[in-house]
């Protein structure tokens, strides 16, 4: 699930001794031994992060290790004060040696709402890499051109001229396309496309037909879609096309039209092999994907990132494919348990994945070994200041985690999750991961202030 983006500052960087940054952004806010995030401009509904290398701060690994029992004692007051009983469940561990220093109901499956993205993020940096783009292209036809999707979720109708980094445009791809007809002596042709990168079903086991409209959290998942699917480009609570390659097709004829080749939209068609491309546009690299899905949990985004992890690791590009292929990306990372998937977002209520395998995954991205994987850090928000937290920790002893707490959230009816890093007072990195089920709608909440207050006493303990 998401929510608006706040007008968010660029803060150097505590738990993490070098930040390079690949734009020039501004530093507007500090906060001692804490840190803050990068905010990019905005693209159409949601904004597109720049990616840029992290190192883990010295102190991090040199600094004292928490005790067990002192941590335990302070994090009771807070489990119990949610009031759920065993229906909250939660792990720590120290994110460089990836100790167990407190666990509650650990190995229990949970449902993980939209903390299953740092699963996806994780195995598609993993397997995929940082640097891949997903293409859109157009090719001849024997019945005129065929408009291609290569899954990327960013395209737009028209790319905002501030955005960094641009994602594709349709009028971009317009534009080549017409020119190319033109040279050609095309004037008038027939838009079909081609959406085989995907195949099987839109709509994952376990969503609701209210997750397309009217609530607008994703698109029904092609390998064509343009501004996400929404019916109101550059609106982000609006409902979604039940059909997005028909509409994009339509909506690129009509393109094509405005520069002078009349065109008309087709139907679903297999583009020729070998066909002559007339144009061809690029997503952002992956790592800018996956900063946007985690800064502002985009499921859209989610969901075309687990299927490239299928199709890197040669499964069906499906629901099931991507999840296998998920499983088996862990697998080799050494989690080899505690996670059972039905989709790469986290919209369906059938995910169950364990606190303990989700704080070993924010510890392996913490992990001076995994150096692949530290977008999966850039890419959660920031406490107090950005994405999907920018409201939160707000209040009493969650505040201290406020600039220095960087989680995932997740959000289902009756499912809250936080999971993430955080700096202790004494400069130690711990990896967390708080998991709420079966939470009435009356306690969401005294649930929500639990969860961060659980996060920001640990960023305000060093509990030795």
């Amino acid at each position: 699930m998401r929510r608006p983006e706040r007008a968010v500052a660029m803060i150097t960087l505590a738990l993490l001794n070098v930040f390079l940054v690949t734009a020039a952004l501004a530093v507007v806010k500090l906060t001692p031994d804490r840190s803050l995030a990068l905010r990019p401009p905005t693209v159409a509904a949601r904004a597109i992060v720049p990616a840029g290398p992290l190192t883990m701060a010295p102190a991090a690994a040199t600094a004292p290790l928490p005790s067990a029992g002192s941590l335990a004692a302070r994090l009771a007051g807070p489990m119990q004060s949610a009031g759920l009983g065993q229906n909250l469940s939660g792990v720590v561990i120290d994110a460089m040696t990836g100790r167990s220093l407190f666990s509650s109901n650990a190995g229990q499956p949970a449902v993980p709402a939209s903390t299953t993205k740092l699963v996806t993020a994780v195995a598609v940096l993993a397997s995929v890499g940082s640097d891949r783009r997903l293409t859109t292209s157009v090719v001849r036809s024997n019945r005129g051109v065929v408009l291609v999707g290569g899954g990327d979720p960013t395209l737009t109708t028209v790319s905002p001229k501030n955005a960094y980094p641009k994602p594709a445009s349709l009028a971009e791809l317009a534009k080549q396309t017409a020119a190319a007809l033109k040279a050609a002596g095309t004037t008038q042709v027939r838009v079909d496309y081609d959406v085989s990168a995907y195949q099987g079903s839109r709509m994952a086991p376990g969503w609701k037909q209210l997750y397309f409209s009217p609530e607008g959290d994703v698109a029904p998942v092609s390998a064509l879609e343009l501004d996400a699917g929404r019916i109101v480009p550059g609106s982000q609570y609006t409902p979604r096309v039940q059909d997005p390659p028909s509409a994009a097709a339509q909506r690129f004829a009509q393109m094509l039209t405005s520069r002078g080749v009349t065109a008309h939209a087709g139907s679903p068609a297999t583009a020729p092999k070998g066909a002559h491309r007339l144009g061809a546009v690029q997503s952002p690299p992956i790592s800018a994907l996956v900063e946007q899905l985690l800064t502002h949990s985009d499921d859209d985004v989610a969901e075309a990132m687990a299927r490239q992890v299928a199709m890197k690791l040669h499964r069906p590009p499906t629901f099931a494919g991507g999840a296998a292929a998920t499983r088996e990306v862990l697998a080799g990372l050494g989690i080899n348990g505690g996670v059972e998937l039905y989709d790469g977002s986290g919209l369906s209520h059938n995910n169950r994945i364990t606190p303990s395998a989700l704080a070993k995954l924010v510890a392996l991205a913490a992990s001076p070994a995994h150096p692949e994987l530290r977008t999966v850090l850039s890419g959660m928000p920031i406490a107090g200041f950005s994405g999907t937290l920018d409201d939160r920790f707000d209040t009493g002893t969650a505040s201290a985690g406020r600039g220095t707490v960087r989680a995932k959230t997740g959000t289902l009816d009756g499912v809250n999750t936080l999971a993430g890093v955080v700096e202790d007072a004494d400069g130690r990195l711990l990896a967390f991961a708080f998991m709420a089920n079966q939470v009435p709608a009356s306690r969401v909440d005294a649930v929500l202030t639990s969860l961060d207050t659980l996060a920001g006493t640990l960023a305000g303990c060093g509990c030795r």
